[in-house]
């Protein structure tokens, strides 16, 4: 009630200071019936109201900003919280836009836009929103406003967990501010909830203690000042939660009583409502009473779908659905209801709901890291599913069980980098240019506050404030194409194609439980399951580490023998077959492994050349997704041309030797613009990327850390990951000649936040890149015989395969530098076959055919004539 006489009150100041105007008039008038008597049908006749308004004076705009502020109010407490935001956005736009005045833009728009953004999972959306009102707040020195920009902002770092920064922000804004009772007592409930997710994620009692006191503390502030009836009841809800995970029910109960009893003395939104039924669910779930738990799973989905039908066991129909994190939660817990009642197929049937919802969140949202951190919130569902569909396999032994968890865990493959692909075919110029701008506003934050205490505050706040802005206007242009559809491959065509190619196909799903691992060949599929325990994990760790020196491998050659071997067998890697190609789908950490370097079967050589690595068995190729193999596009029959980007470095610690020998080798083979020395500038490269097939960068890349982003350097600068997004290229294949261009930030949804991912996202298919960093000259030699094998018209998967082969088997090379640290950094992701090895397939064919036409026509030109000499034949011929 109390934001309802705010809202009046906004209104009737704003209308007072302005100028009456026929427009404003309406506009006024019809607010003031409506918030007197709140109602859908009226709110529907704003809503018209707002579409058919235009303004061209001020007065008249600030209107319009009002009923937009109100709408979005208005249209959230109906639950509308899509309809909202895009009322908030409007109005923000129009204020900042006209310069306006007079109004409390950041209290009754910004606010509870930054508020909303992070309930549905707008995460980037929400901090730059809430940044940019701070900045406002501070500028105008409105202490109440950067408050609750603080606790908002703890709110988004906790969303995206972020906890240790949370808890840093809200404890030194806790002891630097001046602060009233109600507002330590808000930041304390806050600070409390931040330890109770640390203690999830570590189970230390610090962290149970340190939850346990600030909730406590929040309590005795909040009960100092009259009116915080709902913050109570908040830490009441926390302190319910701090216990349960303990497992002392009978306190959790009393306070989410108390929790209850505070609530029901004030009028709360759907949401909150719906929010207060989960959590009382959630305990009785705890407790085993899942019929108690079912029957307040029910409530909420009658509390925010107008339309459900309470029919016992009874799931939502999907097309009433919503993007709602609360409705997101009840689905899967009534999905783990199911499952702990062993109804597994009804479980897979309320799972199937929650991720039609997380593909709607995906569909509103437009920062690539939002969209990331919302795949990596349904990874778990993923993992539970497939865990029951392969129970269910075992248990029916029909594979269409098999064949739906593969579909799951495609539909969890880069999601992300699959949408921008997909976006981009479409994109019109106009949201081309904002896409751009937006990412060298990106581009720009990152840089600065990489200089961390050298940082200008200043030009961050101009990047987020022109962030924020170019985000609300792709969202007008965009919103409608925005659409993400999640589509199945057909098993059987992808059988049939795998046939085709004479492949194996070998996917990855890395769960927090188990890794699970599917096979598909020769019309079949077979699902394995291996259990992530330290055991499992520290052998593909500890493997992985073995290339991050040169001398890790050779300084204990049986060492790496065996633990290669063991890793082999524990990735349920196919044996040797007649099946010659083998595409890897890794997930997680595997992502960093050499599959190839693998060692098939252990022996005591100490010769590496005759090792039995995995690449003597098959050509390997990887890929983020099936899909991705399935739906490759050959790339154009052209002669093959190649960009070259060799800085060198001459005469500093960053030069590159051998780079000059490699851009030789390559020259040799193919035409095309090599950029050396101070030409192989970042902007040189840009105005050229369109015009070759090949792009072909020899320099030094890094993959960053947790503070700073994977980049690659260019002669004059070096460009980050996310820099090369706005590239729009298309070539025939990327190589990235240079140490870490696999490596980055990892996401097991997405992978890793790379250098290569950077080409990918800017259109490449097809991509030679490393996962350590490598050796200057001996990657100058496998890059010679990569190209020398792409100039034989082999395909680039068979051309990495041959480079990997020869350079074992190069005698003019030395044992220790045929180590794999060597030679397997280098892996291959994108088409089995290009261009080129189909044009030399069918010009093989075509010379064998005419040879074998040629060959039997001269046969019989010779009988013939052996016939006509004998005097047989000679008038049946003529008359032939």
């Amino acid at each position: 009630m109390k934001n309802l006489v705010l809202v009046f009150f906004i209104f009737q100041f704003s209308f007072s200071q302005i100028n009456d105007s026929r427009i404003s008039d309406k506009i006024y008038n019809s607010l003031e019936a409506f918030i007197a008597k709140p109602n859908l049908n009226d709110l529907k006749k704003l809503e018209v109201l707002e579409k058919n308004s235009s303004a061209k004076t001020k007065s008249e705009f600030l209107a319009i900003v009002i009923l937009n502020c109100n709408l979005a109010f208005y249209q959230n407490q109906f639950g509308e919280t899509n309809k909202a935001i895009s009322s908030y956005e409007k109005a923000w736009l129009l204020y900042d836009k006209n310069k306006l005045s007079n109004y409390k833009i950041i209290e009754f728009c910004l606010k509870p836009l930054g508020n909303l953004y992070t309930i549905i999972g707008d995460y980037d959306a929400a901090e730059n929103t809430i940044k940019d009102y701070y900045f406002i707040a501070n500028n105008e020195n409105d202490a109440l406003q950067k408050y609750a920009a603080i606790l908002n902002l703890s709110n988004v770092y906790q969303s995206t967990g972020r906890i240790k920064e949370a808890i840093i922000l809200l404890e030194n804004t806790i002891k630097s501010e001046k602060l009233s009772p109600t507002q330590k007592g808000n930041l304390y409930g806050n600070l409390g909830s931040n330890y109770l997710l640390s203690y999830e994620n570590n189970a230390s009692e610090s962290n149970f203690l340190n939850a346990k006191k600030a909730l406590e503390k929040a309590l005795y502030f909040l009960k100092l000042e009259a009116n915080q009836t709902q913050a109570i009841g908040n830490a009441y809800l926390n302190l319910s939660k701090v216990f349960s995970i303990k497992k002392d029910f009978v306190t959790a109960t009393i306070y989410l009583e108390n929790a209850t009893t505070l609530f029901e003395k004030t009028t709360i939104e759907p949401r909150k409502l719906a929010k207060l039924f989960y959590e009382k669910a959630l305990l009785l779930f705890e407790q085993k009473k899942y019929q108690n738990a079912n029957e307040l799973i029910e409530r909420i989905f009658t509390v925010l779908l107008p339309n459900y039908q309470t029919v016992k066991n009874s799931l939502p129909n999907k097309n009433s659905l919503y993007a709602e994190t609360v409705l997101l939660d009840a689905l899967d817990l009534k999905a783990t209801v199911y499952l702990n009642q062993n109804l597994p197929k009804k479980a897979l049937e309320c799972y199937s709901l929650s991720f039609y919802i997380e593909t709607l969140f995906l569909n509103i949202l437009l920062y690539e890291n939002s969209k990331i951190i919302s795949q990596i919130r349904s990874r778990n569902r993923t993992e539970k599913c497939i865990e029951m569909y392969l129970n269910l396999y075992n248990n029916e032994n029909k594979n269409t069980y098999l064949e739906q968890a593969f579909q799951l865990c495609e539909m969890s493959k880069s999601v992300v980098l699959k949408n921008t692909q997909q976006r981009y075919k479409n994109v019109s110029r106009a949201e081309k240019i904002i896409l751009q701008q937006l990412q060298n506003c990106n581009t720009t934050i990152i840089k600065e506050q990489q200089k961390q205490e050298l940082a200008s505050v200043s030009v961050i706040n101009d990047a987020i404030k022109k962030q924020n802005k170019l985000m609300l206007l792709l969202k007008e242009k965009e919103l409608k194409n925005n659409v993400i559809t999640k589509s199945e491959i057909n098993c059987k065509d992808l059988y049939a194609k795998l046939d085709q190619d004479n492949a194996i196909l070998l996917e990855y799903f890395t769960g927090i439980y188990r890794t699970y691992i599917f096979t598909l060949f020769n019309n079949t599929i077979s699902l394995k399951a291996i259990n992530n325990d330290s055991k499992s994990l520290q052998k593909i760790a500890s493997f992985i580490a073995l290339f991050s020196t040169s001398d890790a491998i050779t300084n204990d050659v049986q060492a790496y023998n065996a633990a290669a071997n063991s890793v082999y067998n524990l990735l349920k890697i196919p044996k040797k077959s007649t099946f010659k190609n083998l595409i890897i789908i890794p997930d997680g950490l595997l992502n960093f492994l050499p599959f190839e370097a693998l060692i098939t079967k252990k022996s005591t050589t100490s010769n590496f050349s005759k090792m039995n690595y995995l690449v003597k068995d098959f050509i390997v190729i990887y890929n983020n997704s099936a899909s991705f193999y399935f739906n490759a596009i050959a790339v154009q029959n052209k002669r093959e041309t190649v960009l070259g980007v060799f800085p060198v470095f001459e005469k500093s610690i960053l030069e590159l030797r051998f780079s000059k020998k490699e851009m030789q080798a390559i020259k040799q083979n193919f035409e095309g613009k090599y950029l050396e020395k101070s030409n192989a500038t970042f902007k040189n490269f840009k105005a050229n990327a369109l015009n070759y097939s090949v792009l072909h960068l020899c320099t030094h890349a890094s993959a960053g850390n947790v503070e700073t982003p994977a980049s690659i350097k260019f002669y004059d600068q070096e460009i980050v990951y996310s820099e090369l997004y706005n590239l729009n290229i298309n070539p025939n294949l990327v190589v990235l000649s240079a140490c870490e261009t696999g490596l980055g930030k990892l996401y097991k949804a997405e992978g890793a936040m790379s250098v290569s991912r950077g080409f990918q996202m800017a259109g490449a298919q097809n991509i030679l890149f490393s996962l350590w960093k490598v050796n200057d000259f001996t990657t100058s030699l496998f890059m010679q015989k990569f190209y020398t094998s792409i100039k034989k018209g082999d395909s680039y998967a068979q051309a990495n395969h041959n480079a990997k082969m020869s350079f074992l088997n190069d005698k003019t090379i030395s044992n220790t530098k045929k180590s794999p640290y060597y030679w397997s950094a280098f892996v291959y992701y994108g088409n089995l076959e290009n261009s080129n090895a189909i044009l030399t397939f069918y010009w093989v064919i075509g010379f064998l055919g005419i040879t074998i036409l040629l060959t039997l026509g001269y046969l019989y030109y010779k009988k013939l004539k052996k016939l006509n000499y004998n005097g047989r034949i000679s008038k049946d011929f003529e008359e032939k």
